[in-house]
């Protein structure tokens, strides 16, 4: 088997985050050791973009993605889209936004260089809480870390009370809120309705990844 080659390597406060390659087309994304995403499997990001931004009636749909990956999100999201839509990407680290445009590009066939795409550099909770209220269709959370028992305080700035609420007040009226989880959380999805979301849980048995899809009615 091919070694793995190590292309880049970012200091971050949770380790070192680095993008491997194997051969000439297999890529990985590790932070201190553990594997984030690999380009070989990728179909909960498919998923997520997808389902939630199929059925947006909006003529002109706004849609805001936390996290960039490797991209797939955002590419699912740029094929179910209308030519009128606006894509924002918050992602906190610049050298993911690098790596996307760089050697990672050729797997979402440049999808960050879609005019219907702009790329902000902050932190989505950031983004949420400043957006306009009814501003946005769809609000996808596609972050390395879903909801699960660590994120149960009420003050968790992606999963919380508060950052519910936000996300609900930046939605217009039928948007959508999904969030990309690796297991069901109950407790998440009890949080989802108090805070007036209609939820509906899916989960993709191939993959062992469960999707949560709210939307505002």
């Amino acid at each position: 088997m091919l070694p793995w080659k190590t292309l880049a390597t970012v200091a971050t406060a949770e380790g070192a985050l680095e993008l491997r390659r194997r051969g000439d087309g297999v890529f990985l994304i590790v932070i201190a050791g553990r594997v984030l995403m690999t380009s070989n499997d990728r179909r909960s990001e498919q998923a997520l973009a997808t389902l939630a931004c199929q059925g947006l009636a909006a003529p002109r749909p706004r849609v805001l993605i936390g996290g960039l990956g490797m991209g797939y999100t955002v590419r699912a999201a740029l094929d179910v889209l209308p030519a009128a839509a606006e894509l924002v990407v918050a992602e906190l680290t610049p050298e993911i936004e690098a790596w996307c445009r760089g050697p990672l590009a050729p797997l979402t066939g440049g999808a960050l260089d879609d005019p219907r795409v702009r790329v902000v550099i902050g932190d989505v909770a950031r983004a949420i809480a400043g957006a306009p209220n009814g501003h946005y269709h769809a609000i996808l959370l596609d972050l390395y870390e879903g909801p699960h028992a660590a994120t149960q305080r009420t003050d968790d700035p992606f999963y919380g009370k508060a950052a519910l609420a936000a996300s609900r007040a930046a939605l217009a009226a039928g948007g959508v809120l999904a969030v990309w989880s690796e297991d069901p959380d109950e407790a998440f999805a009890r949080r989802l309705a108090t805070a007036g979301f209609e939820v509906e849980v899916l989960q993709n048995a191939a993959t062992e990844i469960t999707n949560a899809f709210s939307g505002l009615f």
